[in-house]
């Protein structure tokens, strides 16, 4: 993975230069898709492909957007690198830079680079102020230009639209086959393992208490079929994401991973954990005893999985 710090670094590339633009939070199937086919038509022209994005992602600025971010930045690299992608261009996103009329972007991003031959844009995307800048927009300024512009086709899954919004409502509802389905793998979260109360241990189901960054979003309250990954070595899990009421509901989210068959002290280590569908919403159960026999419940339907 190349990261490109400015337009000097792009120009040094080679002759040739295509630019495809977005944000592309969680790198889904339309995202995939759109990219391997931009790939190949650079490819075809001979073209070194740059990725320019935003870091934030612009609603962190202008909608101060939390629980937002179907990936981190660092994981949004690793998924865009599996998909072919060499050379990324982070711009740094903040209130001056969302200030920029459409023209003072491409002025100063694009036109400006010395060697590009392609502006590749999302069939739905579109920047500078207010988002004026649509592909009319783009196609009208480019015809004076020395590269040209190609706008994607819309992509659907099983005859339906896929965008990160929709995959976010997904997960928001709690629907991880449809999220799932939407970005082409498993919805996962990185975190490391945080000292909890230590309640799962007492009543025999110790479980890893997740720490999870406030900008990223996280699936619904309720219990998950799960897999964790750690140090490389996958684990069957079930995670409950909610407040605990049976104990104490002080309105906390908290992300508790119970690993099956499993009992290592692993406190400030990192899991992956991978979540596959939803078992149950959370409740308040009358008892810890009441809770116990449904974590077994809920245990027996993850090993059937």
């Amino acid at each position: 993975m190349n990261l490109v710090n400015d337009i000097n670094d792009i120009d040094a590339l080679g002759s040739k230069v295509g630019i495809v633009i977005g944000n592309f939070d969680g790198v889904h199937q339309g995202h995939q898709l759109m990219l391997r086919d931009v790939l190949n038509e650079a490819s075809s022209k001979n073209e070194i492909l740059v990725l320019l994005t935003f870091k934030p992602h612009p609603a962190e600025i202008i909608k101060n957007a939390t629980s937002f971010l179907i990936n981190s930045y660092v994981e949004r690299r690793t998924l865009l690198e599996e998909v072919g992608i060499e050379n990324i261009w982070e711009i740094d996103f903040n209130r001056d830079f969302s200030t920029l009329t459409p023209t003072d972007f491409l002025d100063k991003y694009i036109s400006s680079i010395k060697n590009i031959n392609s502006l590749y844009l999302g069939h739905d995307f579109a920047f500078g102020a207010g988002k004026k800048g649509d592909h009319n927009f783009v196609q009208e300024y480019c015809k004076d230009k020395h590269y040209k512009p190609f706008i994607q086709n819309k992509f659907e899954h099983e005859g339906k639209s896929v965008s990160s919004s929709i995959i976010r409502k997904n997960l928001k509802e709690g629907n991880l086959k449809m999220a799932n389905s939407g970005l082409g793998r498993d919805f996962f979260l990185t975190g490391m393992v945080k000292k909890g109360d230590g309640r799962g241990r007492t009543i025999g189901f110790p479980t890893a208490n997740i720490g999870v960054d406030h900008k990223r979003i996280i699936p619904s309250s309720g219990v998950y079929a799960t897999y964790v990954s750690i140090k490389g070595v996958k684990f069957k899990a079930v995670t409950n994401i909610g407040t605990n009421p049976t104990f104490i509901d002080d309105g906390t989210i908290s992300i508790e991973t119970h690993i099956l068959d499993f009992d290592n002290d692993i406190y400030g280590e990192e899991l992956i954990v991978s979540f596959l569908y939803k078992i149950r919403d959370e409740k308040k159960f009358s008892s810890a005893n009441d809770l116990v026999e449904q974590i077994k419940i809920d245990i027996e339907k993850r090993r059937e999985l």
